[in-house]
């Protein structure tokens, strides 16, 4: 049986009370394991990374994530709902304070989004915690990488340092929504063959049924999709959520597709649900969602690379001449207006460089700026 997510994210908005409803609902669809993010607004972006528009006006995307931010105490309790309800308790960290703080909790899953599979310092401090725990006869705590908006070798870089030991991968697109034709789900199958270890899907398209149900035939083993209580609400991924009953519709369409695989066998299986899902959707739109199986960044991706994921940029104007100290600099995404800058693997040597020219407050960090 496949690992199925329900992925709450912020749409609680910071609410307890609407925390544990969207909980209860997960719960209700059948979802196994329940996620959170965890949000500290200055791990992800720079205050001056550009705006978002929303149904009140422009404002800043730093200042939305701000908006975002819960103590400890909100997820400490979530921990114990979610357990009360009998699922999984999943969450993103994003940067070491989060990661630290999360993991005081002993979460059932930690998850790693697709724009920090390429934050290595983050990634490195899994790696080490999860060895820890090794050294004291723990089982380490279960990693979930996702892959959206990266190449091939960006999964490798990340797998090298987390491992494979009960880490798993998710072949995603991040886009949102998510056009359905680009999805190439036959990745699934060649990710899985090539890393050797479990694969799956986080699915920010619209339908309940398509990419969920094919993933499914193409060998997936786990499973993540948004859930809100209404499209029409506030939270940031809302509109690409599942409602309660789509989340259950979508949980029950897997389940007999595991179910037809089980008493069919693997190729009539992938027969049966290509005729079926090609009878509501059409024979070429199911075949197109297939895909050729080669990891490659989505149409829809394309322009995001280098710009959602992590990058180097400095935390303050400074002057040439000047030493980075290790404050100067933060790994985070570059998003709105700002400019990339080299990658987060560079960190260690740029610290202690001297500046070759003078750099604003939340440039990326260029090697031409280094003498």
């Amino acid at each position: 049986m496949s690992l199925i997510i329900a992925e709450i994210g912020t749409s609680h908005e910071g609410s307890l009370e609407k925390a544990k409803k969207l909980v209860d609902a997960a719960a209700w669809a059948g979802a196994d394991a329940i996620k959170f993010q965890w949000v500290y607004a200055d791990e992800i972006l720079h205050p001056k990374t550009g705006f978002v528009a929303l149904p009140t006006g422009n404002i800043p995307l730093y200042e939305r994530f701000r908006q975002l931010e819960c103590p400890p105490d909100f997820y400490r309790q979530m921990i114990d709902y979610v357990h009360s309800k009998g699922c999984k308790f999943c969450c993103s960290p994003f940067g070491l304070r989060s990661l630290k703080e999360l993991l005081s909790l002993k979460p059932d899953i930690l998850k790693v989004a697709s724009p920090e599979l390429n934050h290595y310092p983050m990634l490195k401090a899994i790696a080490q915690y999860r060895r820890n725990q090794s050294e004291r006869g723990e089982e380490p705590v279960p990693v979930v990488l996702s892959s959206g908006v990266s190449k091939l070798e960006d999964i490798q870089k990340a797998i090298d340092i987390v491992g494979k030991d009960g880490v798993s991968l998710l072949h995603c697109i991040t886009s949102y929504p998510a056009p359905e034709d680009e999805y190439n789900l036959k990745v699934i199958t060649s990710l899985a063959g090539l890393f050797g270890i479990e694969c799956g899907v986080s699915d920010h398209s619209l339908d309940p049924v398509l990419v969920p149900v094919l993933s499914i035939a193409c060998g997936g083993k786990l499973i993540e999709k948004h859930i809100t209580l209404s499209r029409q609400t506030m939270g940031l991924d809302d509109p690409v959520a599942l409602e309660p009953e789509q989340f259950a519709l979508m949980v029950h369409t897997v389940h007999q597709t595991e179910a037809s695989f089980r008493h069919y066998g693997a190729e009539v299986g992938m027969q049966r649900t290509i005729e079926q899902l090609s009878e509501q959707f059409g024979h070429d739109k199911v075949m197109a969602v297939l895909g050729d199986g080669v990891k490659k960044l989505a149409p829809a991706e394309e322009a995001n690379y280098g710009r959602t994921n992590r990058s180097l940029h400095f935390m303050r104007a400074m002057k040439a001449g000047e030493v980075i100290k290790k404050n100067d600099v933060a790994v985070l995404r570059t998003e709105k207006i700002l400019s990339p800058g080299i990658s987060p693997e560079f960190l260690d040597e740029v610290i202690g460089k001297t500046l070759a020219c003078d750099v604003e407050d939340g440039a990326g960090v260029l090697i031409e700026s280094l003498k």
